[in-house]
């Protein structure tokens, strides 16, 4: 959170929805997804996971797919 001589700013968030993928974990999913936006989004402060899916084989996971929402904050005008 942003502070100005001790008193916590106003913001307007914004949310997006972002699909990570991984062949190696949920959390490296997620890290993809977010690593990946942070090169063409501002402010990002927080994500939540709201879904979370794969694929098996052979009885085994093959393939993570996590969708999280990240909010971030609209930059003033």
């Amino acid at each position: 959170m942003n502070y100005h001589n001790g008193v916590m700013e106003d913001h307007v968030y914004k949310q997006i929805e972002l699909t990570g993928t991984s062949t190696t974990s949920i959390e490296d999913a997620v890290q993809r997804a977010i690593k990946r936006a942070h090169k063409t989004v501002r402010n990002m402060s927080w994500f939540q996971v709201v879904e979370t899916r794969g694929s098996i084989d052979s009885g085994q996971i093959q393939h993570w797919q996590v969708s999280i929402k990240v909010g971030f904050a609209l930059e003033n005008s």
